[in-house]
């Protein structure tokens, strides 16, 4: 997949799905759908921005689903053959909903096909409605899609309700709307090594900075990476209060796997919420509570398979 933050090196004509598409949950598949079946003759692109529109605007850093390198394995994974980050800016925010379409879709993208959620918003104070790209864009010959909102349980599937749901813990309903297991994406590196020395080694995660972390606490979950496929484990996530830790750490233990893992880069999905994090009385105590979380995440292998 060609990726891309400059309009100058971007490959047209191209069938267009634009949103923020943080999380690449089932809302944005059906957003992305629509130029997914495109002629042959236009590339399947999906144009986001970065930084988050609400991160520019705010001046606050915005912790995503999908950092820009788990956004792009997604798409490339379902097909999608171009990704264009839009730089977001100042002249970007000034453009009016028609010098949206005229500079971003026309002159650079050679948009011949568009697709929107019903929600999207785009120019100068989010002056333009869905409708309003569907109106103008008609008068360049350019089909413009609005695709309904999806819901979950009575709810529109968002970013937004997504982060919550892993907030409070429910990772079901998180899974749900995404589609797929959240996954955690990132490089195992040297720990303090306690969980060697009570009989539970673990792969201690340095996650990107903008990564959204859930709710603190043990999840089963499987785990990939070089000789590791989708392995059986249990994480936590927490500042380790038993042995009075002050920083947010986050440790893989896998059931079924033993070796070297430092250095490498893992992939882990959440499969199901264990329990919140707690204090023990003592080590013995944090070891047998271990010793049955992963019993229960080895109870729940075919539910998470």
């Amino acid at each position: 997949m060609w990726i891309t933050s400059s309009l100058t090196n971007v490959l047209a004509p191209t069938a267009v799905a634009l949103g923020n598409f943080d999380g690449i949950h089932q809302g944005h598949l059906q957003v992305i759908a629509p130029v997914m079946n495109d002629d042959s003759q236009t590339r399947a692109t999906v144009v986001s921005f970065s930084p988050h529109p609400k991160e520019f605007f705010t001046g606050q850093p915005r912790k995503l689903l999908t950092p820009h390198s788990e956004k792009a394995l997604q798409l490339s994974t379902i097909g999608v053959e171009q990704l264009v980050l839009l730089p977001f800016n100042r002249e970007l925010a000034a453009l009016t909903p028609q010098q949206f379409v005229e500079e971003i879709l026309i002159r650079h993208l050679q948009a011949r096909r568009v697709s929107i959620g019903q929600d999207f918003r785009f120019g100068c104070k989010r002056a333009g409605t869905a409708t309003d790209l569907q109106a103008i864009a008609s008068d360049y010959g350019i089909e413009v899609t609005i695709v309904p909102l999806l819901t979950f349980q009575g709810v529109r599937i968002s970013s937004s309700a997504i982060r919550e749901a892993l907030q409070s813990g429910d990772l079901h309903g998180a899974n749900r709307m995404l589609g797929r297991a959240y996954c955690l994406v990132g490089e195992v590196v040297q720990g303090q090594q306690l969980g060697r020395t009570i009989g539970f080694p673990t792969a201690n995660l340095q996650l990107p900075a903008e990564k959204f972390i859930p709710k603190q606490g043990v999840y089963a979950v499987r785990v990939s990476g070089t000789g590791i496929d989708r392995e059986l484990g249990v994480m936590n996530i927490g500042n380790r209060p038993t042995v009075n830790g002050v920083k947010q750490t986050i440790e893989v233990h896998l059931l079924d796997w033993s070796g070297d893992l430092y250095g490498q880069t893992l992939t882990v999905e959440l499969k199901q919420f264990i329990r919140s994090e707690q204090k023990f009385n003592s080590l013995d105590d944090l070891k047998s509570q271990i010793r049955a979380d992963c019993d229960t995440a080895r109870t729940l292998r075919v539910a998470v398979s």
